[in-house]
């Protein structure tokens, strides 16, 4: 094969790859348009004919819709939040600080981050009920963090120790303070990674399902997640809402994804080919 062909048969391959992991997406945009007695029909309908907005209209009936989506947005933001604030200092200590115990610090964060969310939904839950934050949009956001912290640290750190010493002990001898070097000059250098962590922590906030059904009772401060669940019961499914809800839950996360893909995937190789 010619090399000038190489490029299109890579062009080939990359779409039918592209293609199969769009299909999902694909099937659920299409069943929310299709009436109930198509959903379920052998051979499989790929077009909705006619399309019907009956789902939507069904879905957007659904009590507690809208509260959902407003507590999975106070959660997600909350998320990212408490993620960038506890994120920046602890890189920063665990980057700078020579101690006892650094190598197996981080070695915790990687074990932490490869852990299931329900393997840490028991221990979280008789935390959180020890403080009183169950059933709260807050114990939420604790516990959703507790995903998203270890997987910053680990972005974040080879950032801050690229980034020359000299730098930071100048800035401390002009007489800025710590907290002047962590905001004037490590900060800066950590914004790619802070972008990339921030939407990785908005897409895991707003997509969290396991914490948000086993941490709270109260359909108040559930997640939209959880909503989806109440779509399935013991006689069947009722695929058209719950696929109109999902589409509308995509939403978001395609549109963060796409305002933030440049500088997700380059905080992300920045973060992981430096040392």
């Amino acid at each position: 094969m010619t090399r000038t062909k190489r490029p299109w048969l890579l062009t080939l391959v990359a779409g039918v790859i592209t293609a199969f992991f769009l299909l999902p997406l694909y099937w659920m945009i299409a069943t929310s348009l299709k009436k109930p007695d198509q959903v379920l029909v052998s051979p499989p309908q790929w077009i909705p004919s006619p399309f019907t907005g009956d789902s939507y209209s069904r879905a957007l009936d659904k009590p507690m819709l809208g509260q959902a989506l407003l507590n999975s947005v106070v959660i997600s933001l909350g998320v990212v939040a408490l993620t960038l604030l506890l994120a920046v200092p602890l890189t920063y200590a665990v980057a700078r600080i020579r101690m006892r115990g650094s190598g197996a610090m981080i070695l915790s964060l990687l074990v932490a981050q490869l852990l299931p969310s329900i393997v840490l939904a028991a221990p979280l839950f008789i935390v959180l009920r020890q403080v009183e934050l169950t059933n709260t949009l807050i114990g939420l956001v604790i516990a959703d963090t507790t995903l998203t912290l270890p997987f910053a640290v680990i972005v974040l750190r080879p950032l801050v120790r690229a980034m020359p010493v000299e730098v930071e002990e100048a800035a401390l001898v002009d007489g800025c303070g710590l907290p002047g070097v962590l905001w004037r000059v490590v900060l800066p250098v950590m914004r790619p990674g802070l972008i990339a962590i921030g939407g990785f922590s908005f897409l895991l906030g707003w997509g969290e399902f396991v914490f948000g059904i086993t941490l709270n009772s109260d359909p108040k401060v559930q997640p939209v997640t959880v909503l989806l669940n109440t779509f399935v019961g013991q006689t069947g499914t009722d695929w058209g809402p719950l696929m109109a809800v999902a589409t509308l839950v995509s939403i978001p996360v395609v549109c963060v994804f796409a305002m933030l893909q440049r500088y997700i995937v380059g905080g992300l190789t920045a973060g992981s080919v430096k040392s």
